[in-house]
């Protein structure tokens, strides 16, 4: 395979400039992946933190939002994100969203879009189950490998 040096630092660039994670082209047969690791994902993962141990005298608060941030992250059979992107949950502004909480879906149902450089990408559900949460808000950035929905 011969390999373009010189688009793979335009990508490079290109990631550098945008904040990107990860970034990908394809070119007829040929395809191209370039992704950094994100060391702001790193600190703002120990920023909620940080609010809690400055306000001890609000200790009973601080722990209610510590619970419910360990749910969002831990589901290990949660539906990931596979790319970067923006969240949609409905097909369009003002549609009915394609999940909620407590409904049953098949394998390969439509449970939301990431659009990613201007492309609705649809998310299907990997199994057939019932949707128990639903980690992400409407039009929420995500990034790569980024929990979405729990089907149990």
């Amino acid at each position: 395979m011969n390999i373009d040096s010189a688009l793979v630092r335009e990508l490079a660039e290109l990631l550098a400039e945008t904040g990107l994670s990860e970034i990908e082209v394809e070119d007829g047969d040929r395809k191209i992946r370039v992704s950094r690791q994100m060391i702001q994902q790193m600190a703002a993962a120990a920023m909620p933190a940080m609010p809690m141990a400055a306000a001890p005298a609000a200790a009973a608060p601080a722990a209610a939002p510590a619970a419910e941030a360990a749910p969002a992250a831990a589901p290990v059979d949660a539906v990931k994100s596979p790319m970067v992107g923006t969240v949609y949950l409905a097909p369009e502004p003002g549609a009915a969203d394609f999940i909620s909480v407590g409904k049953a879906v098949k394998e390969g149902d439509v449970l939301l879009i990431v659009e990613a450089m201007k492309v609705m990408n649809q998310i299907t559900a990997p199994k057939s189950g019932t949707v128990t949460a639903i980690l992400v808000d409407n039009q929420q950035p995500v990034e790569f490998d980024q929990p979405l929905v729990v089907i149990g």
